[in-house]
């Protein structure tokens, strides 16, 4: 009993000591990433007006994919098993849209000037569009959105600017509109960084030709970051964050409080401009990639492998 009293002191006194302690828990070494990026387990070809599929997610219930186009304000209804167009919904008129998420009975969708828009009842009579705008412009260039359930949010990743200063050049953002205030925070709450990439890079045990790729891509003494978020989105089974980069074709992988976990790079022939990224309940994963010179725009559909 004593024993135990004084290891029980210990190990509260170290994580008094040391308040990251369970934040840096994670080994990224010991990171499997769960799946075969090179192995789809469905494919669909995408026709009717989604050539430039921006954005992915899924219906409330699960049964639809739903996706938008980056030139139109409509929302696409795609049949899980065939691919197909079953409905589009116009929500607004043409611009740049990104990222969309479900949450609930509303749907939002950003533009890559920051622009957010919630509809109301989509597709019913009562459908109605709430417009947020705050401090992101078109110089953040956002296209990234995802739907962090636990913590009520949803996550913005940019492209663009991520703040003022050369320093910045170095860094993408990804910020937070808190869904119980509807307010943007005005600081990133995660900072993907050069010297955190090459710090990872370093450590890695990936394989020596893909090691060779990301050293080339992501040079330690250049000016700028080339990782581009395109699409974010939550684990739902780890709470990883998986954050997609057409430029470079890559995820990385990011845990709870933004420690780089994995680089996966995706081959160009299969994800040409990945752009769409969502998971189902299961940790089943779903990305979208637009039609590129001769490749098409393509949905795939990836298993869940526990390691």
């Amino acid at each position: 009993m004593t024993q135990l009293f004084f290891a029980t002191i210990t190990f509260l006194m170290a994580n008094v000591m040391n308040p990251d302690a369970t934040k840096t828990a994670t080994n990224s070494h010991d990171f499997k990433f769960p799946y075969n990026m090179e192995a789809p387990a469905q494919t669909f070809e995408m026709v009717g007006g989604l050539d430039e599929i921006s954005g992915l997610t899924l219906s409330k219930d699960g049964n639809y994919l739903l996706a938008n186009n980056d030139e139109l304000g409509k929302i696409y209804f795609l049949n899980k098993t065939t691919g197909a167009i079953e409905k589009e919904i116009d929500f607004h008129k043409e611009g740049d849209y990104e990222g969309i998420e479900v949450i609930g009975d509303r749907v939002f969708i950003v533009k890559s000037s920051g622009t957010i828009y919630e509809i109301e009842n989509l597709g019913t009579a009562e459908q109605n569009r709430i417009k947020h705008k705050f401090f992101l412009t078109k110089e953040n260039d956002v296209e990234a959105l995802g739907y962090d359930e636990k913590n009520n949010r949803l996550l913005l990743g940019c492209k663009g600017k991520s703040g003022e200063g050369e320093d910045f050049m170095r860094k993408k953002a990804v910020f937070a509109f808190d869904l119980n205030t509807m307010t943007l925070q005005e600081e990133p709450v995660f900072l993907i960084t050069l010297s955190d990439v090459c710090q990872y890079l370093g450590t890695c045990s990936l394989d020596g030709h893909v090691l060779e790729n990301l050293n080339e891509f992501f040079n330690p003494a250049g000016e700028i970051l080339g990782f581009s978020p395109s699409s974010i989105a939550v684990h739902p089974v780890t709470g990883h964050l998986y954050i997609t980069s057409s430029k470079g074709k890559m995820i990385i992988v990011l845990d709870e409080v933004g420690k780089i976990l994995h680089i996966e790079k995706l081959t160009k022939a299969i994800h040409p401009q990945p752009e769409g990224l969502c998971f189902e309940k299961d940790g089943t994963m779903w990305i979208s990639n637009e039609a590129k010179k001769a490749s098409p725009a393509r949905v795939y559909r990836f298993e869940y492998v526990v390691n």
